[in-house]
């Protein structure tokens, strides 16, 4: 008996659609349909994670008629797996021709022509990617199934990129901004909605003037009209008795963290040099609250970050690691570790000990006065988070005083149009 011939598909299958169906279809007529079903870690090398993760797909794939076997496809480079499966046929749409895949293309052909394989290409079905679908459900996004994207970021991804978003317009940008660097797309993955951007807005000083129900209230317009995850600063978290009715608020939004500072009393910003007068809670009473909000949360995907000021605060490396050991074990999902320094030396030499702790979490950084420290070197230094919590706010305020200047100076708008952007351009923002 003549032996059935190999034919090889990689799919993400992130939302299943007639452009799949007709690869899989296309594949069968040449023999045996091997899908390569592209892990999360695998997609998110290079675009946004799936709406489904890999357990959810896989199982849609495997319901598939034509489809033989199934294999992980944990990257993008498929040297391993055609240098083992040696298929007769690779099948792949022919949309890779061109952008960040093009390189990848280029490496198939070599090794299936070493192998003494094939490519087949199959024409792109137009307007009918998962990503042109995902772009169209930002209205039936459900609040439970936000909230849970950063959990599988945090899983899948080398480091979680966010930005501050103080706005709904903000979020717009945030939501739609990719670029192409070094052969990949980059974007920002999440938000983080920032207590000193949201009083600076409200005129008000970042000392928690600003209450929970003026932020909520503006997190809501700007969940309105964005699908990516959020982190919520929540200062040092308020009373007791109000946290759980902060939790619930913010779990009904569909914001995915909650990242609380372990300061107490009037709240003095951590970046300010001064910090005389700032007082730090003791290790007792924070792990009262993040056992509280783990009670309160209706769903795990809810995380929970703390954000340790003992560098901020001068107390230094070993009183930090003894609270980051202790709000581990009191169920932080995320730990934060804060500092003011011009370089990560400090962040970094915390994180030499608690990354090969038995306590380990996520590590959150965020860079404000550390700048120069690339997102490699993070990486390397084990965080899994970064956060540029102001400069979407830092960005815009010269801006508009430059804008305001220049109008004051020449007395008309002209000389100021060639340095904005175009109604035009806003106005094909929000469409």
């Amino acid at each position: 008996m003549k032996k059935k011939k190999i034919i090889y598909v990689p799919l993400a299958v992130d939302i299943l659609h007639t452009g799949h169906l007709n690869i899989i279809n296309k594949a069968k007529k040449y023999g045996k349909v091997v899908i390569g079903l592209l892990s999360d870690n695998a997609i998110a090398e290079y675009k946004a994670l799936p709406s489904l993760g890999y357990n959810e797909r896989l199982n849609i794939v495997k319901n598939l008629k034509n489809v033989s076997k199934i294999i992980k496809q944990d990257t993008w480079d498929y040297s391993e797996v055609l240098n083992e499966l040696k298929p007769d046929y690779f099948i792949h749409g022919d949309d890779w021709k061109v952008g960040v895949q093009k390189k990848t293309r280029k490496k198939v052909i070599e090794l299936l022509k070493k192998n003494k394989g094939k490519l087949i290409e199959v024409p792109y079905t137009k307007n009918i990617s998962s990503s042109f679908i995902k772009s169209n459900l930002t209205n039936v996004l459900t609040p439970p199934s936000r909230t849970s994207i950063l959990n599988r970021l945090i899983r899948s991804k080398q480091i979680v990129r966010v930005i501050e978003s103080h706005s709904p317009l903000s979020g717009l940008i945030v939501e739609n901004l990719k670029i192409e660097n070094k052969k990949k797309i980059e974007q920002f993955d999440a938000m983080w909605s920032s207590s000193l951007t949201d009083s600076s807005l409200k005129g008000k000083p970042d000392n928690q003037s600003l209450d929970f129900s003026s932020r909520f209230n503006g997190l809501g317009d700007l969940m309105d009209v964005t699908t990516k995850p959020l982190i919520f600063d929540a200062d040092n978290g308020g009373r007791l008795e109000h946290i759980p009715f902060t939790v619930r608020t913010l779990e009904r939004l569909g914001v995915s963290a909650i990242m609380m500072e372990d300061k107490i009393g009037l709240k003095k910003n951590s970046l300010f040099k001064d910090q005389s007068g700032a007082a730090q809670d003791t290790i007792k009473n924070f792990c009262k609250k993040i056992d509280l909000i783990k009670k309160t949360r209706n769903s795990k995907d809810f995380l929970i970050g703390a954000r340790i000021e003992s560098f901020i605060l001068g107390k230094g490396l070993q009183d930090g690691l003894k609270r980051a050991k202790a709000y581990s074990q009191a169920g932080a999902d995320l730990i934060l570790i804060h500092s003011k320094e011009t370089t990560s030396k400090e962040i970094f030499s915390f994180a030499k000990f608690f990354k090969d702790s038995k306590y380990y979490k996520p590590l959150v950084s965020v860079p404000s006065t550390y700048s120069k420290t690339r997102e490699k070197e993070l990486v390397d230094n084990g965080f899994k988070i970064v956060i540029y919590a102001n400069h979407m706010l830092r960005a815009a305020y010269p801006a508009m005083k430059n804008a305001a200047k220049s109008i004051l100076k020449n007395q008309r708008s002209f000389e100021l149009e060639n340095k904005i952007s175009s109604v035009k351009d806003v106005i094909n923002l929000i469409k």
